[in-house]
């Protein structure tokens, strides 16, 4: 058993209650009552669910082209008050995918088609409604930097057209709150009505620290333009994406900004990703970089999370960074470590059973429990995976 934020137990029980840990530890030290269903997992890996930090499922549907694309709302540069909550189909093929790659829980983003592209949401990757599957909304808000929002209001010929203009919408975006939120606090001391923005508010959260701004960027330019604003403003800063964050890895381990990066092995399909590498990772975690991995589902398969990593330890990532970032550093980063990424009493009991050590590519996820509830079993006789239906309860 590999509970994450703890040494590795050989020979250790997970006892779980209404859908949440309450003990974890060697055999003997755990006491299980005698009404107790018990799994045994002798000569399988015991870890917690992977946590995606970044990815698009359920807003950006496989196989269905355009009538499943809701991932960006390309219509006005501040979609601060958007929100991927709204858009999530619990019905996309990804989320099976996903347990089928022992991925238990989600941070979903709007796309990075606007400089700011609207609030993110932390999901379970079962069950009927999007309501049923929330952990958390909102979790973040999601920014984009460089060439993506700049093309695509380019193209309409509309500011940002240019990486100043970017900048300028995102400033701009943040000085109007600023002044928002002084009137806001003016009218509360006076008593008086006050026209609520909901655009503002969200943007007034950031800057007071409760949402922290997942800001798209790849070059080192951007990246740095990225602390610029965040020193500027003095919001939460986490750098999404990262594909030259290696070159600029001591100034971001310096300021304590979180990299999640990813995706790690894409082609170099546009000028941002000449510098990806699956080197990348291990010089960002030497550097003291706060680290998570992301698979930007469907641009790499969301159950190819794990590969991810793993490929990233054959190019020198340490292999228990490597399990961290899919598991307890995204919760952290994200705020989702009372929740879920490790194997701990308190948290849910969202649990997966693997064949062998899951940085092995040749593992399976065998079974997979979600809030205690198995949502997944690996079939080794027809080689197929089996996913509860979540409109059928009585499983």
């Amino acid at each position: 058993m590999v509970p994450v934020e703890g040494d590795p137990i050989d020979g250790g029980t997970v006892l779980i209650s209404e859908g949440r840990i309450i003990a974890v530890g060697p055999d003997a030290d755990v006491d299980v009552p005698e009404d107790a269903e018990v799994v045994d997992a002798a000569g399988s890996w015991v870890l917690p669910g992977f946590v995606e930090s970044h990815g698009h499922l359920g807003v950006c549907e496989e196989a269905e082209g355009w009538a499943g694309e809701d991932t960006n709302e390309m219509t006005d540069p501040n979609g601060a008050r958007l929100r991927a909550l709204d858009a999530i189909n619990p019905a996309d093929l990804a989320f099976a995918d996903a347990l089928s790659g022992g991925v238990t829980t989600v941070v979903i983003k709007p796309g990075s088609g606007n400089p700011i592209g609207g609030q993110t949401v932390a999901v379970k990757c079962w069950g009927r409604t999007v309501d049923e599957m929330l952990l958390r909304e909102p979790v973040s808000v999601k920014s984009a930097l460089g060439e993506n929002p700049k093309r695509v209001y380019g193209n309409k010929d509309k500011t940002p057209s240019t990486r100043q203009g970017v900048a300028a919408i995102i400033r701009d975006a943040f000085t109007k709150a600023q002044d928002y939120k002084a009137k806001r606090e003016h009218a509360a001391a006076e008593n008086k009505p006050f026209d609520r923005d909901p655009t503002l508010e969200v943007l007034v959260r950031v800057l007071d620290g409760e949402l922290p701004w997942c800001q798209h960027t790849h070059r080192a330019d951007d990246i740095a333009t990225a602390m610029r604003l965040a020193e500027e403003f003095g919001y939460r800063l986490v750098i999404n994406h990262g594909t030259e964050a290696h070159l600029l890895a001591d100034l971001i381990a310096e300021r304590g900004h979180p990299v999640i990066i990813g995706p790690l092995f894409t082609s170099r399909s546009k000028v941002e990703l000449r510098h990806r590498s699956l080197r990348n990772p291990g010089i960002l975690a030497r550097a003291g970089v706060d680290l998570a991995i992301m698979t930007d589902h469907p641009v790499v398969p969301i159950h190819f999370l794990v590969h991810q990593a793993t490929l990233a330890v054959k190019e020198g990532l340490d292999s228990e960074t490597a399990l961290k970032a899919i598991t307890s550093n995204p919760a952290r980063i994200m705020g989702l470590d009372d929740r879920v990424g490790a194997l701990k009493p308190g948290l849910d009991a969202d649990i997966v059973l693997w064949s062998d050590d899951p940085l092995n590519v040749m593992s399976r996820a065998l079974r997979v429990w979600i809030g205690g509830r198995e949502v997944y079993t690996y079939d080794e006789h027809t080689g197929e995976g089996v996913t509860a239906n979540p409109y059928h309860r009585d499983r």
